[in-house]
């Protein structure tokens, strides 16, 4: 895919969550909210700016949260971007709140579901959400807990025609199970990436059933080892470890999908450009090693 200003062409081609067509190449908003993701940033118009760079490059899949902030990136989204151009889809999360320490108590009751999709759909100025992950655990991980009151309550506002697809983050498989047993889902949002493949065997069940996976913290988690292997490849290539993170994620399955955040206009640049790295055979067998 190449966007309409001759830049550089997207990486990874297309998925499609449910009915909706997205890049697979995608952007995260977390980063554009104040220190700590609290607050609004210290220069809201050059977050507006990012924004408007990530549509007008041809990203058509924006990851939020009303957390964020809370509220801040939301509101951004707007400001920048409604009306929406027809081909974008934002994908939001619920079920996590913030305290004043700036943790992320859950919220998963059903009148503190209902409360935050409404408030999504407030801050982003729309009738329907186009994809809402139940964030589950802590922020430490998954844990393992029920998912069906809070999955069912989300189900309950998509017939009701708030929500159009549903999805789950910071999940287990068995609540991947249990999740598709009341509804269908169309992505599983959850940490993974070069150094941390404990979601292997999901992301491969998950591709054989058309469910995308959308990796968080692209390097995040890495040892001092791993990290070191890591730039050992990437110096081999003349690009920058993350360059070659998100190439690698493209190239592990056709379902992933990437949300890089950041809240720099030239970094955006630079995340399309890195995932577009050609990575050769021997490159992959020796950054698969890093995680095994």
């Amino acid at each position: 895919m190449s966007d309409q200003h001759g830049s550089t062409p997207l990486p990874g081609g297309f998925w499609t969550l449910g009915d909706l067509t997205v890049t697979r190449f995608g952007y995260g908003a977390m980063q554009l909210a104040g220190p700590g993701v609290m607050g609004p940033p210290a220069d809201p118009g050059n977050a507006l700016a990012v924004l408007r760079d990530v549509a007008e490059l041809g990203i058509t899949h924006i990851d939020t949260a009303g957390a964020y902030g809370p509220r801040v990136t939301n509101r951004l989204i707007r400001a920048a971007l409604h009306p929406y151009p027809d081909s974008l889809r934002i994908v939001t999360k619920v079920g996590a709140e913030r305290d004043q320490q700036g943790g992320w108590p859950p919220a998963r009751d059903p009148g503190s579901l209902r409360r935050a999709v409404h408030e999504n759909l407030e801050d982003l100025g729309v009738d329907v959400l186009d994809v809402v992950n139940l964030r589950l655990g802590d922020a430490a991980g998954p844990r393992p807990e029920p998912v069906a009151q809070a999955f069912e309550t989300l189900a309950e506002l998509q017939r009701q025609g708030l929500i159009r697809h549903l999805g789950l983050s910071n999940a287990t498989p068995e609540q991947v199970i249990e999740a598709q047993a009341i509804a269908p889902i169309v992505s599983v949002q959850n940490l993974y990436n070069l150094a941390h493949r404990a979601d292997d065997e999901l992301i491969d069940e998950l591709s054989h059933q058309g469910v995308a996976y959308v990796p968080f913290f692209p390097l995040g988690g890495f040892s001092p080892l791993q990290s070191s292997a890591l730039s050992a490849v990437a110096a081999r290539l003349e690009s920058p470890p993350i360059s070659v993170a998100l190439a690698w994620l493209l190239r592990r399955s056709p379902n992933i999908l990437l949300i890089p955040g950041t809240s720099s206009r030239i970094h955006l640049r630079e995340n399309i450009t890195g995932a577009n790295l050609t990575l050769s055979a021997e490159d992959l067998a020796e950054l698969d090693k890093i995680g095994r």
